[in-house]
């Protein structure tokens, strides 16, 4: 996951997290990675539309956003 969240740091490109809340709700996450630390992650939330901290320990996953694929009607 490390690579993940510097890759999205350096390149300003989201990725996706699985995050489970203080509340152990769990939701998916497209952030945009600002600050690591080593306990938790500083990022825009697209889902909140704001920067957000999510604890290190409540990520469950990370990955790279899927790729949409465009229909080729020609």
């Amino acid at each position: 996951m490390n690579g993940l969240f510097r890759a999205s740091l350096e390149e300003q490109k989201p990725i996706v997290i699985m995050y489970m809340t203080d509340d152990r709700e769990i939701t998916d996450r497209n952030i945009i990675v600002r600050k690591i630390h080593p306990e938790y992650i500083r990022a825009y939330c697209m889902k909140r539309g704001a920067l957000r901290t999510f604890k290190r320990e409540n990520i469950l996953a990370a990955a790279k956003p899927r790729e949409r694929k465009v229909a080729n009607y020609a």
